[in-house]
């Protein structure tokens, strides 16, 4: 029996979990693990369309800079409801604190506290870079040339929380993931992690040039990279439904 720090915090947060609903897979909006996985398919899939050049073809500039956007803001949504279930989850398996909702904790000894921590972090970089080039979009015909440029500090954000997840899962450094859901929702995730960071080094303006060094495989890698978190997404659904992998806080069946 092996103890799952990842499945106690998505089921043993305080943080919105009133008893007394009845859990449906599909619809749970009394859940957070319900709000984080449906606002990071909603930011997911406006990142999977808005580098493709059909999209940006027939809806123009300006609305295909606001894609980005708004599908950014879902991305910080989901990533600050994360961080929220995280510093709110009890610290261990027999260990039970008030139910009191806090918005910051200092825990720098855990894992998950570093991991999104940092995915939040890196979401605000995006959103900073996509309304950059939300308003660049409006202002300039220029934009036509480059859909977006993943920002680098998001993408390391990003690529550094993905990587710390896949490490709280496996256990130790290089080793593989469980076969469980959570396994595969963690290795999903970081190759979209790894997706952005390949895109975001395509998407580099050589100076000497002012060209990117690949703009179709930053694109392509930008929407191949949030296909990915898209799947990741949808299997939070299912990892965050009771009824499947017992109470809270209770000992997992080793796979």
């Amino acid at each position: 029996m092996q103890w799952s720090s990842r499945r106690h915090r998505k089921r043993g947060s305080h943080l919105l979990r009133p008893p007394g609903h009845r859990e449906h897979l599909l619809w749970a909006p009394h859940r957070v693990s319900w709000w984080i996985a449906v606002l990071f398919i909603l930011g997911s899939a406006c990142f999977v369309v808005a580098p493709l050049s059909p999209y940006l073809a027939r809806v123009g500039a300006s609305a295909d800079g606001m894609t980005f956007f708004v599908g950014s803001v879902f991305f910080t949504s989901a990533a600050a409801l994360q961080w929220l279930e995280t510093i709110n989850a009890d610290r261990g398996p027999r260990v039970s604190s008030a139910a009191r909702v806090r918005l910051v904790r200092w825990e720098p000894a855990r894992i998950d506290w570093w991991s999104s921590g940092t995915q939040l972090l890196g979401t605000l970089f995006f959103n900073a870079t996509t309304f950059r080039a939300l308003t660049t979009a409006m202002t300039s015909a220029s934009y036509d040339r480059a859909v977006w440029r993943p920002d680098a500090l998001g993408s390391v954000c990003f690529l550094v929380s993905g990587y710390l997840a896949y490490l709280e899962v496996s256990g130790r450094p290089l080793a593989r993931p469980p076969r469980s859901l959570e396994g595969v929702i963690v290795s999903v995730n970081l190759f979209g992690c790894v997706a952005f960071a390949v895109s975001a080094v395509a998407g580099f303006v050589v100076p000497s040039t002012s060209t990117d060094l690949d703009l179709q495989v930053a694109n392509a890698t930008t929407s191949l990279g949030a296909a990915a978190f898209l799947v990741g997404a949808a299997l939070l659904l299912r990892e965050a439904a009771p009824g499947d992998q017992g109470p809270p806080g209770q000992p997992e069946p080793q796979p």
